[in-house]
């Protein structure tokens, strides 16, 4: 199984094959466009995530031992973000998640790429990631 640093690393190398911005955009958007169809009836109120300007779903869910997760959001930055960081993340076990270490994140660079308020998204995304990892490593 590919590591979290490896999977940071490849979004990485791939981010800074873009000089500009807008490029850097570009691929935040086409990973919306590529994202797993999200299932509509997990779209309710429990599995938004708060502190997005967005309206963000992460929804968890066990298979083979491992926390996986669905994810949408109503704007395609903050949905290309949720799906990286799923992407990144899910399919490790709980407890794996609720001690990974975020500030591995700061190599892709984001923080001038995106505005504050979208960093502050960014960061209750992987707040309700380990959150889950948490209660998911407790329940066993």
């Amino acid at each position: 199984m590919t590591s979290v640093i490896e999977k940071i690393n490849f979004h990485k190398e791939n981010l800074e094959l873009f000089d500009d911005d807008m490029d850097k955009y570009k691929y935040l958007l086409d990973q919306a466009k590529n994202a797993k169809i999200f299932p509509e009836e997990f779209r309710q109120e429990s599995f938004k995530v708060d502190g997005c300007q967005a309206q963000v779903w992460l929804v968890p869910f066990i298979e083979k031992e491992k926390l996986c997760f669905h994810s949408d959001s109503d704007a395609f930055i903050s949905k290309g973000m949720v799906t990286i960081l799923c992407e990144i993340y899910g399919g490790r076990k709980p407890e794996e998640i609720a001690k990974a270490n975020f500030e591995l994140l700061s190599a892709l660079d984001l923080d001038t790429l995106l505005t504050p308020g979208r960093r502050n998204g960014v960061y209750a995304m992987l707040m309700k990631i380990k959150e889950y990892g948490n209660i998911y490593s407790k329940s066993k």
